[in-house]
């Protein structure tokens, strides 16, 4: 896999506020990446920084090796969506379209196969978007990221406004895309949805990357889950072996150690056990929550800033 989006100690400052701090990492080709944290957590500006939109305070953000207001006509190579709101209210979607095509020098052809990609009718694509509902909005605004035909997507919430059936077409198209060798940076509060479609996943809380990894790596299982007919003993045979153990609730211990190093450390002490499993992975909206429990809300964020 080639990685396509890069980011390097990037900071940004607004006065006293610290919206971005020291952030680091990749996105690859042919996977979705998603972004996760609380509000204000600096979601929205690390990806105006990638998109060339905020200049950083320091380090740097690079798009297929090159800063984007480096790319010769970039929207044919990067697709962005940060505010489906911030579109010409007087215009009609198939307008804007229009002129986005033009703009880039691709087929008009193309606007037709965006409105049918993202489900848009003809009667909708002939309203003004004044008129449209935040969903009809998102799904203009994934239209005009694909228009170009990009190979790398950046989306800042875009399953905002989508019905349950939207969420779902949605979360298809961008699989899809990655499939065929795409690029998706992806935020989202949709903790579910950053499950079930990332291939990798970070996660931001108060400016600063607290977790990051594949979904397996994030969600794997933790030690063991361990009860015998003599606690007391196999504690003190678990820690002579060297395995911290946690009391659990209910009875019994959580260890950090495998079962199998469990099981063979009460079969040679001789201690029955009466349960031995691997212990309870972490879901990713706990961890989430555990993570970013510190940043949610607790001090006034800078208008515009997240």
């Amino acid at each position: 896999m080639v990685t396509m989006i890069t980011v390097e100690h990037l900071t940004k400052r607004y006065g006293d506020h610290t919206a971005v701090d020291d952030v680091s990492f990749a996105c690859k080709s042919g996977q979705v990446t998603g972004f996760l944290g609380p509000n204000g957590a600096g979601k929205s500006t690390t990806m105006r920084i990638i998109a060339g939109l905020t200049p950083p305070t320091s380090g740097s953000a690079t798009v297929d090796g090159f800063a984007y207001r480096d790319i010769p006509n970039p929207s044919t190579q990067v697709g962005v969506l940060l505010d489906a709101s911030a579109q010409h209210a007087g215009r009609t979607g198939a307008e804007i379209l229009r002129l986005s095509a033009m703009t880039m020098g691709v087929p008009r052809s193309r606007v037709d196969e965006m409105l049918e990609m993202v489900s848009l009718t003809p009667d909708e694509a002939d309203r003004r978007v004044r008129n449209y509902s935040l969903g009809m909005r998102q799904r203009l605004g994934i239209a005009n990221a694909l228009i170009g035909d990009p190979h790398i997507l950046i989306l800042d919430e875009p399953a905002n406004g989508l019905d349950p059936a939207g969420i779902h077409w949605m979360r298809t198209l961008l699989r899809d895309y990655a499939n065929r060798g795409g690029t998706v940076l992806l935020s989202s509060h949709l903790l579910h949805e950053i499950e079930i479609i990332a291939d990798e996943i970070l996660v931001i809380g108060q400016g600063r990357i607290v977790a990051q990894g594949t979904k397996d790596e994030l969600l794997a299982t933790n030690g063991a889950r361990v009860r015998s007919l003599d606690d007391t003993s196999l504690a003190d045979a678990l820690s002579r072996s060297g395995i911290h153990a946690q009391p659990a609730d209910g009875g019994g211990f959580t260890t950090d150690a495998t079962p199998e190093d469990v099981g063979r450390v009460a079969a040679a002490t001789g201690i029955a056990l009466i349960e031995l499993r691997p212990g309870d992975g972490a879901q990713l909206e706990e961890m989430f929550l555990q993570l970013t429990q510190q940043t949610q809300r607790e001090q006034p964020v800078p208008q515009g800033v997240q």
